[in-house]
């Protein structure tokens, strides 16, 4: 009868021989392997290294050999402290999980006047004030948002549009703030608005409370106007100027903008770079489509496959460097958040790339009527009737209710991509995420099939195409790359992103 495994000593190396630590490899080219161990340290080596390491015919005269131990890929009986230094850079990758939920967002009221493609909740119109966050849930809301052990907390006011629930905004914050104190904890307070509703009274409201704004913005006027229409079709023109009174107002620091890629926008990756170039932006987010809530319905206008988009983003991204080139400084932000895991020891706070998932974990959503959701995804389920990841009520449950109950559990057990098929054995693991929430979406269980799966095909091919960069790039791509994993000033743009 033959053994379905080896005995334990035939995996033992024997004295003055090296002996492996845990790695994973992909073949770039056909001349080329990557070598990813589980810190996220790389190395390009020619096709055909990962045998000869595995069949330990290395030998400890080669330069190889000096280069595997130090990058933590080897070790052998000098290698002591140099495991120290592994399991530092481990902790540190992971660091986000401390703290526990950083991000925290209230939807304060369902009412817009906009009438977005992709949008992924069930817009109310402007008049129905009975889908506004009552003061009873917001109180409520506060009180669980600062039950989190986290002492720097981001909580942003969505809607909606939430210009529209003003005194709904005043409220919270007026609970929200006085309470962080008590606690000692600091608060970052973000609105999020379409700036249709962006009157000198809101602006002076914002400064005085510290308040940022966060915005949409397609593009070009043709793009965003037909992307968000609304009575008038003047969204592009009341988000231009809501932009420069704010910066004003506020600082130009103090404001941001995001764009969603849809069918039109694929189309024209050049014009809508260039025109947060014209705007004056630092940073843009090439951003894909969300699969989620009532933005599925209409995918016929706005829906694309995966591999359109990501053509997108190469072009993008090229158009981006270039501009970089000449001089002008302006990041793509989920480059920049692959990059520093690439390049650097540290984690993402962003919540779709962080295993364990950062669902629940670092980001919770209290919707208007109390309810609370993993993400603003799970939240857009709900909207469809789906309310898997509905963790609860903030008038019913407590903060360790909502931890402990199926809905959370059963989202962790998808968190994870250490250990889940596809994934535990890719090498580009350290630098992705599991996203369950996306996954029940489109594949109808937390686990997904990641050889099927938009979410993995998007990481794949961006991170091959990264990697590529950093192999062959010119010394000025790669400055240009390092600039963007190392940027301290990144760090809260990164942190403060919108899930």
């Amino acid at each position: 009868m033959s053994r379905s495994f080896e005995p334990r000593n035939s995996f033992m190396g024997s004295h003055g021989q090296y002996q492996l630590l845990p790695f994973r490899f992909h073949r770039l080219d056909k001349q080329t392997e990557l070598l990813v161990n589980e810190c996220g340290e790389y190395l390009f080596a020619p096709t055909g290294t990962v045998e000869t390491i595995t069949r330990r015919k290395l030998t400890v005269e080669e330069e190889l050999y000096a280069t595997l131990k130090a990058k933590h890929f080897i070790y052998d009986e000098y290698s002591s402290p140099l495991l120290d230094i592994l399991a530092s850079k481990y902790r540190t990758k992971y660091e986000f999980v401390y703290g526990s939920t950083k991000l925290h967002i209230f939807v304060v009221t369902l009412r817009c006047d906009h009438s977005c493609h992709y949008c992924q909740v069930s817009r109310q119109t402007v008049n129905k004030g009975e889908f506004d966050m009552s003061p009873e849930v917001a109180t409520a809301a506060v009180d669980m948002m600062l039950d989190s052990p986290a002492k720097y907390i981001t909580l942003e006011l969505q809607g909606g549009e939430p210009l529209l629930a003003l005194d709904v905004i005043k409220n919270v914050v007026s609970i929200a703030k006085p309470k962080a104190q008590q606690r000692e904890k600091e608060l970052e307070i973000v609105i999020t608005s379409n700036l249709a509703f962006l009157s000198d009274d809101v602006l002076e409201y914002c400064k005085t409370e510290r308040i940022k704004l966060s915005t949409s913005l397609d593009g070009p006027e043709f793009i965003h106007n037909a992307n968000r229409p609304r009575p008038g079709n003047d969204s592009y023109r009341l988000a231009i100027e809501g932009i420069k009174r704010a910066r004003r107002a506020l600082g130009s620091n103090r404001v941001a903008a995001l764009m969603t890629t849809t069918q039109l926008s694929l189309q024209h990756p050049i014009e809508i770079i260039d025109e947060y170039v014209r705007q004056s932006f630092h940073t843009i987010f090439l951003r894909p489509i969300s699969p989620y809530g009532f933005a599925v319905k209409s995918s016929h206008k706005t829906g694309y496959e995966m591999d359109a988009f990501l053509q997108f983003y190469k072009t993008g991204l090229n158009h981006i460097i270039e501009l970089n080139r000449k001089g002008y400084n302006l990041v793509e932000i989920y480059t920049s958040i692959l990059l520093q895991k690439i390049l650097t020891p540290a984690g993402t706070g962003y919540v779709d790339l962080q295993s364990p998932s950062g669902a629940g974990l670092n980001v919770l959503v209290y919707n208007y009527d109390g309810g609370v959701y993993a993400t603003d995804e799970s939240r857009m389920l709900a909207e469809m009737h789906d309310e898997t990841f509905r963790l609860g009520n903030v008038l019913t449950d407590s903060r360790s209710q909502i931890f402990t109950n199926a809905p959370f559990v059963g989202l962790l057990e998808g968190a994870c991509n250490q250990s889940l098929a596809g994934c535990s054995d890719c090498a580009f693991q350290p630098y992705c995420g599991s996203d369950p929430v996306y996954h029940h979406a489109t594949q109808g269980d937390v686990f997904g099939h990641r050889a099927t799966s938009g979410f993995c095909r998007r990481n794949m091919v961006v991170l091959e195409h990264l990697f590529s960069l950093l192999r062959n790039g010119d010394p000025d791509t790669l400055d240009i790359l390092w600039g963007w994993a190392t940027d301290r000033n990144l760090a809260e743009v990164r942190a403060g992103l919108p899930q």
